[in-house]
């Protein structure tokens, strides 16, 4: 299985995990050629991969819907809705985008102040676009970050992680998500680089104990849903995938492939966007909402509806169905700015801690399961396979 040109496809990934142990690279060339001195592969620091530096472990409920995010509009009362939720595991990615849409539709009723419900990755940004257009804007919301869904989010940009059905997308989708996709990744240029580093670029290893030979014939695990891939669609926006040959990798395994990332810092990142919406005059009321009735007694007559998967209880909503998803957080180590997938498990070191997940499953993983109870159990065994594979370490890395 080939990856597009650098980009981290999240279906791909854990598909592969569950087959290969790892990552996917079938059709790598059976003897790739050597590194030029601009790719050389970098000393690693190991995470120190001990149960007991497991201080945290969180869970979060994916909203998807098989045909794609809800974007359309209905009039409640007197009060224009526009829908901006559903969207599976690419609500930071496709955030900036989605609410561009989102307001585009707003506009057309040429509101001077509008309401956006919801405070999470799809909130704020909208909150943040409609700010930009010149609007006032008041957030109403149950929760604040950290309480939000999304702040509990991999964050990795991977935006067409469970974003629809193949067979219930309509033909149209595909070309709104590459809108979607390319506004949001450009969006995010504008937070590299700042103080906290709310978004950064960061290598990725993508792991397996079969050689490149066997992989290229390796099964892949069965998709019985079909989740939509279009991740073809902006190959031209990250860097290429680069074969690093065995007898150079870090990692004491057959396969390894390298490419560049952007990645989210969630805590960074979100007291950003708040910041920037209260410096920018936008208000915040803690509000539950318990029917969409509720939104006509809004002193602001357009709404921009942003719940997660609230929506499934709120609109009742029953075509969000939840896919959970857990993270166990190892404590943060400065060294260690890397992140790797192998035998079904993903690693990656964000400033906060260093999230360790389960991958097996590919994207069924956690489908339909609304059960926010944390399973110990199934990040310690995560926290040992990262242990069990540094302790083949090279003798000259890690």
């Amino acid at each position: 299985m080939m990856f597009g040109r650098g980009f981290l496809h999240r279906r791909n990934l854990m598909q592969s995990a569950l087959a290969l142990g790892g990552l996917g690279l079938a059709g790598c060339a059976s003897g790739p050629e050597p590194l030029p001195p601009y790719e050389r592969v970098p000393h690693l620091k190991s995470v120190r991969a001990t149960a007991d530096r497991l201080f945290d472990i969180t869970v979060c409920l994916r909203p998807f819907r098989a045909a794609g995010p809800r974007l359309d509009t209905e009039e409640i009362g007197n009060t224009f809705v526009v829908h901006n939720y559903g969207h599976g595991g690419s609500g930071w990615s496709l955030s900036w985008g989605s609410g561009t849409v989102a307001l585009r539709k707003a506009m057309s009723k040429s509101p001077k102040a509008i309401a956006v419900i919801g405070c999470g990755a799809l909130g704020l940004t909208a909150a943040r676009v409609a700010q930009d257009a010149g609007l006032r804007v008041t957030i109403y919301t149950r929760d604040l970050p950290p309480q939000t869904r999304s702040y509990r989010a991999t964050g990795t940009f991977t935006p067409d992680s469970r974003i629809a059905l193949t067979s219930a997308a309509a033909p149209s989708f595909g070309d709104l998500w590459e809108e979607m996709a390319r506004i949001s990744f450009k969006s995010y240029r504008s937070y590299l680089g700042l103080p906290g580093a709310p978004v950064e670029w960061t290598d990725r290893y993508f792991l397996s104990d079969l050689a490149p030979e066997e992989l290229a014939t390796h099964p892949r695990p069965a998709d019985p849903l079909g989740f939509a891939s279009y991740s073809s669609r902006i190959s031209d926006l990250l860097p290429a995938n680069v074969v690093i040959p065995s007898d150079v990798s870090p990692f004491a395994v057959p396969s390894t492939r390298r490419t560049t990332a952007m990645m989210f810092n969630i805590p960074d990142y979100a007291h950003t966007l708040m910041t920037d919406f209260l410096l920018a005059g936008g208000m915040i009321v803690q509000r539950e909402f318990h029917s969409p009735s509720e939104f006509d007694t809004l002193k602001e007559k357009v709404v921009i509806n942003c719940p997660g998967y609230a929506a499934r209880a709120l609109m009742n909503d029953t075509s969000v169905v939840p896919v959970r998803g857990q993270i166990g957080w190892l404590i943060p180590q400065p060294d260690v700015n890397y992140g790797f997938i192998f035998d079904g498990v993903s690693m990656l070191s964000r400033r906060d801690g260093i999230v360790v997940q389960d991958l097996r499953g590919g994207d069924i993983r956690g489908y339909n399961d609304a059960n926010e109870t944390v399973n110990r159990d199934e990040s310690v065994q995560c926290v040992e396979a990262i242990a069990k594979l540094y302790a083949r370490h090279r003798p000259w890395s890690l």
